[in-house]
């Protein structure tokens, strides 16, 4: 499955379905752009700071049964992948 979503401020997810892994990716701009996430129970909340600009996203992952989750920055995407 691959599904797109627009959430706060002209920010893109989406969602990718593996046999081992759903990985979500998020469009977080310039590749200059300093990104982090926090997941809190099954929210993940993405802060991205560009100079002195600081934006916020918020939103709910799927449900997995697997480990924890693995988080990159590349390109201006920030990928969360969630193991099966």
């Amino acid at each position: 499955m691959n599904d797109q979503q627009h959430v706060g401020d002209e920010r893109f997810v989406r969602r990718y379905d593996y046999d081992d892994a759903v990985v979500i990716a998020v469009d977080v701009g310039e590749t200059g752009v300093d990104a982090s996430v926090d997941i809190v129970g099954r929210t993940a909340i993405v802060v991205a700071e560009t100079g002195d600009s600081v934006t916020e996203t918020e939103f709910e992952l799927p449900a997995t049964d697997g480990g924890d989750p693995v988080v990159e920055t590349n390109n201006g995407i920030l990928t969360i992948t969630l193991p099966n």
